[in-house]
């Protein structure tokens, strides 16, 4: 009998012997946590993406978080969030006490565009003091278009690139900070390059970087300089106490560990490979699915960009071709192949609802109605994507 071939997942990570003796060294290390390996990791990623500062914590979630904190959002004020994304991303402006609205999104690629923002702004009634575009799948949301809008609100850019590193587009690398004040990065299992759990936030701003750190490590501060309290700071020499330390603002344990950040680097040292190989499995789509449409298309391309993408994920006719979505993944799977969705929007979380009440917005309808997510891993094989591409076009009955 002819073995089955093996489960296809949406996503995987790639984990070779080079990032195992990293996490070993790692694990023989002097610290587990809070040592040099963190700061290391730091001026590596900085330096692949081109940002002169980056600040690692314990997932993409924080690395969202952080920088609201840095800029001081808090109650009364307005984040402007992308409708289709992972939950986080509007979640971090909450933690903050501050509303959210969320702007629609182009039905083909599901990105929040200039017309959208805008929108969102006027249906709000109040400028945004911070925005929050989504790179989705690895696609980029116009990132000068965004920063000419925020520049008129006198808001803030902290770009959502969970989806994206290693990606370029107009001659900027994601994450150099080139129109944003701020870029998060999520470095989770399925994510082009991993920590196990993690996340990365780069920025060119000394200050800002500086109060990310202290924001991830409970508000703390060892630097003298800063000290509010001099008469416990510092000894009858005039010395800081070495002991001491000042909790100044409220903050977070959002570290992340010296043996994450040992993966990580190695992961990062892989990261070309990783892209490369990524950028050929998209090829490899693009033309097994051509003849399919206009039943199933990729997400749209957007112009002047080399994504590194984290999805591939394609919008199909479910209504025109009469077959429910999940009926779709279930036949998918029967066949060993793993499909997600990315994403129901947020808007339609009960949490959400319950705050502002149901919306329905076109464009993110529109998206979430069709999207699906097919495999899409580095270690794939060329003959993977025409067994995936072979199987949908069996169940869609095209």
């Amino acid at each position: 009998m002819t073995a089955a071939p093996p489960f296809l997942p949406y996503g995987r990570q790639s984990i070779d012997e080079s990032d195992v003796r990293a996490v070993v060294e790692a694990l023989g290390a002097e610290a587990l946590t809070t040592g040099p390996g963190v700061p290391a990791f730091e001026a590596q990623f900085a330096g692949a993406v081109g940002a002169r500062h980056a600040v690692v914590s314990n997932s993409g979630t924080a690395a969202l978080h952080l920088p609201l904190l840095a800029l001081g959002i808090g109650p009364g004020d307005l984040a402007l969030v992308a409708s289709v994304s992972f939950i986080a991303t509007a979640n971090a402006a909450r933690f903050c006490g501050a509303d959210v609205a969320f702007a629609d999104v182009d039905p083909a690629s599901g990105l929040v565009t200039p017309d959208t923002l805008r929108a969102a702004v006027e249906r709000a009634g109040r400028a945004p003091r911070v925005v929050l575009p989504v790179h989705l799948n690895g696609w980029v949301a116009d990132p000068a278009g965004v920063a000419e809008l925020a520049r008129g609100w006198d808001a803030a850019v902290v770009e959502d690139a969970c989806h994206a590193v290693g990606g370029r587009y107009d001659n900027h690398s994601v994450g150099a900070c080139a129109h944003a004040a701020f870029t998060a990065f999520s470095l989770h299992p399925v994510k082009t390059i991993t920590m196990g759990e993690g996340g990365v936030t780069t920025t060119d701003d000394e200050a800002l970087a500086e109060g990310m750190r202290r924001a991830r490590n409970h508000g703390m501060t060892r630097d003298p300089a800063r000290f509010a309290n001099p008469e416990q700071a510092f000894g009858a020499d005039g010395a800081p106490n070495p002991w001491y330390y000042e909790m100044q603002e409220l903050g977070f344990n959002y570290r992340a560990t010296d043996v994450a950040c040992a993966l990580g680097a190695s992961q990062l040292r892989r990261l070309d490979g990783f892209v490369a190989r990524r950028r050929q499995l998209q090829a490899r789509y693009d033309a097994a699915l051509a003849d399919l449409a206009p039943h199933v298309r990729p997400v749209a391309a957007q112009p002047g960009q080399s994504p590194a993408l984290h999805l591939y994920a394609v919008r199909i006719a479910f209504a025109g071709l009469g077959i429910p979505r999940a009926a779709v993944m279930e036949a998918l799977k029967a066949r060993g192949i793993g499909t997600q969705v990315h994403y129901m929007p947020i808007y339609r979380q009960p949490y959400y609802e319950g705050l502002y009440g149901r919306q329905r917005l076109p464009g993110a309808e529109a998206y979430y109605d069709s999207i699906l997510s097919l495999p899409f891993f580095p270690a794939m094989q060329d003959e993977d994507v025409d067994r995936v591409v072979g199987a949908l076009r069996a169940v869609l009955g095209i």
